[in-house]
């Protein structure tokens, strides 16, 4: 393989680990374009670029998060009865996102992770504040959250914090336990969904050289060694840094990735 696209590879590690740590995301709404932007490049069939560039970010958080998540543990921020009240529906709906996602068109998926993205940024954006009295939800609730964030997270290659992280504060979790919380949370998506892609790929027609799946494992191992030496850089930093104004600025960068996306779904509409 060219050491300029390990090099590539090796430097989106080191911004999605950054951005993991930080932020509580698992990288995926800035990892999916560049990959999908790359896996075009090298000449990957059109009908799977942004199938693999989606399942190769849900292989890499298995990693970040559990990066990050130690260095939010040593902080005492991570809110393990959270964790244990959404993981089963997490599972459950991370298993189910990449069946959907192997069943649906280079065309539309691309088009439902930008409008994804863009409604991320708005959200972002707007940053609006919870109301004083609501509370989390029981176990009954917290496993309906939690199906639906696994769902869409494990379609879009997220880790799941710009569902989860707003959820949290929406019932008035402090930001940064948020944050912290949703770095662990971060991996039992990953994790069903990386075996949900492994499983859906596994009858693709035409896929390159060095998948499992639709899983790009050299893109995999360049990005994870990077990401996994950078995130606890990122939460170290989030104890410190002005959050909430660095996710405004952040926005920005989606609207234009979510904007390629868009131009990446109605380019490939008629192939």
């Amino acid at each position: 393989m060219d050491a300029g696209l390990v090099a590539v590879f090796v430097a989106i590690g080191g911004v999605v680990g950054f951005l993991a740590g930080l932020l509580g995301i698992g990288g995926g709404m800035t990892m999916v374009p560049l990959l999908t932007l790359i896996f075009t490049r090298e000449g990957f069939p059109l009908d799977h670029v942004v199938h693999m560039a989606v399942a190769t970010s849900t292989a890499t958080i298995v990693f970040t998060s559990m990066s990050s998540a130690r260095e939010h543990h040593r902080h005492g921020a991570v809110l393990w009865k959270v964790v244990a009240g959404l993981a089963p529906g997490l599972i459950v709906g991370s298993l189910a996102g990449p069946q959907i996602v192997g069943r649906m068109s280079t065309s539309w998926l691309a088009g439902f992770f930008g409008v994804f993205v863009a409604a991320s940024a708005t959200q972002m954006l707007f940053d609006r504040k919870p109301k004083p009295t609501r509370e989390l939800p029981g176990p009954v609730g917290l496993f309906g959250v939690g199906s639906g964030i696994g769902l869409v997270s494990s379609m879009v290659g997220a880790g799941g914090g710009f569902l989860s992280v707003p959820f949290m504060t929406w019932c008035n979790v402090r930001i940064h336990n948020a944050v912290a919380t949703s770095a662990a949370l971060g991996l039992p998506i990953a994790v069903a969904g990386t075996v949900g892609f492994v499983i859906a790929g596994l009858s693709a027609q035409g896929m390159p050289p060095y998948t499992l799946g639709y899983i790009y494992v050299p893109a995999l191992a360049a990005i994870v060694a990077a990401s996994m030496l950078v995130a606890p850089v990122g939460a170290r930093t989030a104890h410190r840094w002005p959050v909430r104004k660095l996710k405004r600025a952040f926005a920005l960068l989606l609207y234009l990735l979510a904007a390629y996306m868009l131009w990446k779904a109605r380019s490939t509409a008629g192939a």
